[in-house]
């Protein structure tokens, strides 16, 4: 049987969870840009003297799976590049959208650390693979791949740290706007736009963003992964969503708002 275009787009990246892969090995297009809420910033110009939150404080504040009904919480995969520098960019002052997509705090930060949320799979079909049409088998396989997967990272600053990383994602968003080349290890993603969305009012700053790209084999369908960063004090939280299933069926989807709410709710 002849694999569709939305099979052979997924074949080889369906396990996993960055999904880097998704747009590195499909990708060459787009256009998009960001939204920042920055209503409670900190103002005054008195020297912040917030400390820092230990590795330990953060692994314990990030989401547990206790912490989210409907969801796997899960740590990082193996396509998920374990320090930031392993992550770069063409153009420098995209650098931070670049961590903030890999789940790498977006600034200098004393302690990070990150997972990753994925949404539970929909019930498979009783129908037997055999007894099913291909266009049956094309929908039950975009089906199963149709769930949010969210790297989520922490990460936490001395002084007003926290606030010059959060205005170095906000100021990039704007300044990248014309896309950016991404490179983890030997993949390498050509994001030739970066939108403004709907941030969700989160903590005290919030940013969030599309980027786009064409993916392979779909006859120029453009793909577009979603990111949002919110400040709670002296801590960023970092949200990167895809949903494999949504791309393919060229649906619209976001940054899932339960994941933002259970994670905020530890970090008030």
């Amino acid at each position: 049987m002849k694999r569709s275009s939305g099979i052979r787009l997924c074949a080889t990246v369906a396990v996993s969870a960055l999904s880097l892969a998704l747009i590195t090995g499909c990708s060459d297009g787009g256009s998009d840009k960001a939204e920042s809420n920055t209503e409670n910033a900190a103002q005054g110009s008195e020297k912040n003297t917030a400390k820092a939150l230990t590795a330990a404080e953060l692994k314990k504040l990030i989401l547990a799976k206790s912490d989210l009904v409907g969801y796997e919480i899960a740590p990082v995969d193996k396509s998920v590049p374990a320090v930031k520098t392993a992550v770069t960019v063409d153009k420098k002052q995209c650098q931070p959208l670049a961590w903030a997509m890999s789940a790498q705090a977006p600034g200098d930060a004393a302690s990070a650390t990150n997972e990753t949320a994925t949404e539970a799979k929909k019930a498979s079909p009783s129908k037997s693979v055999e007894d099913m049409t291909e266009k049956e088998m094309e929908d039950a396989f975009n089906a199963s791949l149709d769930h949010p997967v969210t790297l989520i990272g922490l990460s936490s600053y001395d002084g007003d740290g926290a606030e010059k990383a959060f205005k170095s994602v906000s100021d990039a968003v704007k300044n990248c706007s014309g896309g950016f080349a991404l490179t983890v290890g030997k993949d390498s993603t050509k994001y030739t736009g970066v939108v403004t969305e709907k941030a969700s009012n989160s903590g005290d700053e919030s940013v969030a963003f599309g980027a786009s790209s064409v993916m392979e084999d779909t006859g120029g369908q453009k793909g577009t992964v979603h990111t949002e960063v919110v400040r709670h004090g002296s801590t960023l939280v970092t949200y990167y969503t895809v949903n494999l299933g949504a791309l393919i069926a060229n649906k619209a989807y976001t940054v899932p708002s339960a994941v933002i709410d259970a994670q905020s709710a530890k970090l008030k």
